[in-house]
C-alpha cells in the first residue's frame, strides 16, 4: 500500500459493550471506533502524545459527520481507511471509512475537520513545519483520489413540493 491510496492504519473488533438493544453496534461506539482511527492517523503524521507533551499542542475536532451504511454486530472485525481531503497550516479535513474486515462491505463513514490548538492559549496555532511537510505529502498524494461520495453533505428533509 502506498500513500496514493487511503491510509490503512487501524483495525478493531465490535466489543460486547458496544452492542445496543437492537443487537447491533450503538451509534456512540461508531464515533469511538472512528476516534481510535483518528488517533492512529494523528500518530502516523506526528501529532501524537509525545508531540502534545513537547509542543503543548494538540488537535480539536470542530465539525464531524457520520454516515451509517451497513450493520455490524458483536465480534465483527473492522478495518478503517483514512483519506486526507485537504489541509493548511492549521487545519486538517479528513475522511474515514469503516469496513467489515471479514465480509468487505462499507459499514460507515466519518468526515472530520480538526484544528491545531496551542494548549496554553487554547487558540488555533500553526502546525510545526516538519509535521506540516508530512501532512502536505499525504495531502498531495491523496489529491489524486476521488472525492469521497459521503463527504461535504448537508443533512435535511427535502420538500417534495420544492421539486415541482
Amino acid at each position: 500500500m502506498t500513500e496514493n491510496s487511503p491510509l490503512q492504519l487501524h483495525e478493531s473488533v465490535v466489543l460486547p459493550e458496544w452492542i445496543d438493544y437492537n443487537g447491533h453496534m450503538n451509534v456512540a461506539f461508531y464515533v469511538l471506533a472512528f476516534d481510535q482511527a483518528t488517533d492512529a492517523f494523528l500518530d502516523h503524521i506526528g501529532l501524537d502524545h509525545g508531540y502534545k507533551k513537547q509542543a503543548n499542542c494538540t488537535t480539536f475536532v470542530v465539525d464531524m459527520n457520520v454516515s451509517y451504511i451497513g450493520e455490524v454486530l458483536e465480534g465483527d472485525p473492522l478495518r478503517f481507511t483514512t483519506q486526507l481531503i485537504n489541509s493548511d497550516g492549521k487545519r486538517l479535513h479528513y475522511f474515514h471509512r469503516m469496513y467489515h474486515a471479514g465480509k468487505g462491505f462499507l459499514a460507515a463513514t466519518n468526515e472530520l475537520m480538526t484544528v491545531h490548538i496551542n494548549l496554553e492559549t487554547r487558540r488555533v496555532a500553526p502546525i510545526r513545519d516538519d509535521i506540516l511537510a508530512r501532512i502536505d505529502t499525504i495531502r498531495d498524494r491523496h489529491a489524486t483520489l476521488p472525492f469521497p461520495e459521503k463527504a461535504g453533505r448537508l443533512i435535511g428533509i427535502r420538500s417534495k413540493t420544492a421539486a415541482t
